[in-house]
């Protein structure tokens, strides 16, 4: 008799640009893109996500051979949509899209993280619509995404996972589990934010247990529970959280990632799991003592060790 015992799922361990204090193609503020490269393969990492679109070169041909070089692969690519404005947002969004799929695809990677767009600024904090959205805006926002998956899909082969974001309409359980409840798990699947979601109120184990089949990536991060507290307070907009310091280095804030990476593996899917440490803006010398702490404290957790011995030449910076 053939057992029908699934095989152990692997949880394949990456960084970002984020957790280099990257939010734009293009800051004074940031460090250079080859300087990221090098250091997020010096830390131990095997995978990075494209971070915003023209901030890691976007000619396939030469970003495959910077990657490959420091032994690094791709996971993902981002976009930033606004789709319960409905069809009339259609064709900016494509327009917008079509560019870092393609990026995305030439690069192997099967995964596209799709991020709401926000309803106050990130900056300023200036209110740009109604944190809530009405009934008909909640029917474009499934509709227009399950439209969005099914030609991303079609025309790229890639998965769109729908990142919940602070400060955007898919934050709390409630708006999360509405997203979930009202698309088709055929064309939409899930990145689990867990600093994202525990800065809105939830709880990314029982997210995983209860829409297990819809979790189709992570993003590994951790709040600072009395910052936290401090900028709901203040009603804070999220990026002077950021600037507060209220993401985290693991393992010092909520939620713990033992048990998240737990209940994924006992989902019996190979999932990716991207270290995602909002820090900007921060200086330059910061983010790589961080990265390599992390990447050590996952391994602690059971993560994999990296498949590679990386022999480094450092690019001038």
């Amino acid at each position: 008799m053939t057992s029908s015992v699934p095989s152990p799922a692997r949880i394949r361990i990456g960084s970002a640009p984020d957790s280099w204090g990257v939010w734009f193609p293009d800051d004074e503020r940031q460090v250079p893109w080859q300087r990221f490269l090098d250091e997020v393969s010096e830390a131990g990492y095997d995978w990075i996500e494209l971070g915003p679109y023209g901030y890691l070169p976007v000619d396939p041909a030469r970003l495959t051979e910077e990657t490959q070089r420091r032994g690094l692969q791709v996971s993902a690519g981002t976009v930033f949509t606004g789709l319960h404005h409905g069809p009339a947002v259609w064709e900016r969004t494509w327009a917008h899209v079509a560019d870092i799929a393609a990026l995305t695809r030439a690069m192997g990677a099967d995964h596209l993280v799709v991020i709401p767009s926000f309803w106050r600024d990130d900056k300023t904090g200036e209110v740009l619509e109604d944190r809530t959205l009405t009934a008909t805006q909640w029917r474009d926002l499934t509709a227009q995404t399950e439209r969005l998956g099914r030609e991303v899909q079609d025309r790229y082969g890639l998965r769109i996972v729908v990142h919940p974001h602070a400060d955007t309409h898919i934050d709390t359980e409630e708006n999360v589990s509405r997203f979930l409840d009202a698309t088709d798990p055929a064309l939409v699947s899930l990145c689990l934010d867990t600093g994202h979601y525990a800065y809105c109120g939830g709880d990314s184990v029982k997210l995983i247990e209860t829409y297990g089949e819809r979790i189709g990536y992570l993003h590994l991060k951790q709040v600072d529970p009395e910052i936290l507290a401090e900028v709901v307070a203040d009603e804070v907009p999220f990026g002077p959280a950021v600037a507060r310091g209220v993401m985290c280095e693991p393992p010092r804030g909520v939620p713990a990632l033992e048990p998240v990476l737990e209940a994924a593996r006992a989902l019996g899917v190979d999932m990716f799991a991207i270290v995602e440490q909002d820090m900007y803006p921060c200086a330059p010398d910061k983010p790589l003592p961080i990265a390599r702490r992390t990447r050590e404290f996952l391994r602690s957790c059971g993560t994999p060790q990296s498949s590679r011995n990386p022999r480094i030449t450092r690019s001038p910076h």
